[in-house]
């Protein structure tokens, strides 16, 4: 049973993983984006719907990313370019991905998904309590430990990464030294496009291998929360999303124990979770200042 609930934490934790890393590098470069439930839920309906065309989960992996790259040039187009107000921009993407979703996923309902296999390796896969949970998970548990430490050594070892996130602490001054900070943040947005499709997909062809309207449930603005949660550190985040993992799960153990609490009230706990983190947080203003990006929402207009 042990195994059992480790091994569901781990899935839990990895498309909150998964989107929060894509946004701690958006957020490196002095851009905030809330748009990653809306474009969660575009990879989640992208991803299932062309894995249930063609038969292959991988193809529907890789259809997810490309939509949640292109839902951000979206955001980038009118926040970079046209320099709208990045919050409302965030919002309004959140608000077109959950409706156009629904909309393109109104044929896909009650249809079974196709399911991403495990991994399997002789022996080690078979190791009592650590087997199943180190060696037989999906492909995509591993690619999100992958990314945590190829963006931890991108941003912390790394010319480019050290450019990056100048760009995040003081534009003006990275502009001064001839730094293209339009360039870098476009980039940057894209890549945390692609990682938020890439967790709707994870959501739609592994932890639940169907497709439900809204089937992000709120993930994406958690995995908002995870990065403040984890003061734009990789690693740290990696931890928040397993303990975030590891209360959403509880509170479905919770539910089949017959705990006698309310099930709406056991079904908040990660919300409420939420909220307690940046509450506890926020008494560490002075931390969370000295590492937040310095330009974080800010918008960057080029000398014409």
């Amino acid at each position: 049973m042990l195994e059992q609930v480790l091994i569901t934490i781990a899935t839990a934790a990895t498309p909150l993983l998964i989107a929060a890393m894509g946004e701690l590098v958006v957020e490196r470069s002095g851009v905030l984006n809330l748009g990653v439930e809306g474009m969660m839920v575009m990879g989640a309906v992208t991803g299932f719907g062309i894995a249930l065309a063609t038969g292959s989960p991988w193809l529907g992996v890789l259809a997810a990313i490309v939509v949640g790259a292109l839902f951000s040039l979206l955001f980038g187009f009118l926040t970079l370019t046209l320099v709208t107000n990045q919050v409302a921009t965030g919002l309004a993407l959140t608000l077109l991905g959950l409706g156009l979703s629904g909309m393109l996923g109104e044929g896909f309902v009650g249809f079974p998904g196709v399911k991403m296999s495990y991994v399997y390796i002789p022996y080690l896969t078979d190791l009592p309590l650590i087997g199943k949970l180190l060696f037989g998970q999906d492909p995509l548990f591993y690619l999100s430990i992958v990314l945590t430490a190829g963006v931890a050594w991108f941003l912390f070892r790394t010319r480019a990464g050290l450019t990056l996130r100048s760009v995040g602490d003081n534009h003006a001054s990275a502009h001064a030294l001839g730094i293209n900070v339009i360039g870098i943040r476009y980039l940057a947005v894209m890549f945390g496009g692609a990682c938020a499709g890439l967790a709707g997909a994870y959501l739609s062809l592994v932890y639940t291998p169907q497709w439900i309207e809204n089937m992000t449930a709120g993930r994406g603005w958690i995995a908002l929360a995870l990065v403040v949660f984890a003061s734009w550190r990789p690693w740290r985040v990696l931890a928040g999303a397993y303990l975030f993992g590891a209360v959403s799960i509880g509170q479905l153990h919770a539910q089949a124990l017959g705990i006698g609490v309310p099930s709406q009230l056991l079904s908040s706990l990660p919300y409420v979770a939420t909220i307690v983190v940046l509450v506890l947080i926020s008494r560490n203003r002075r931390l969370t200042m000295i590492n937040t990006p310095a330009s974080l929402g800010r918008p960057f207009v080029p000398d014409r």
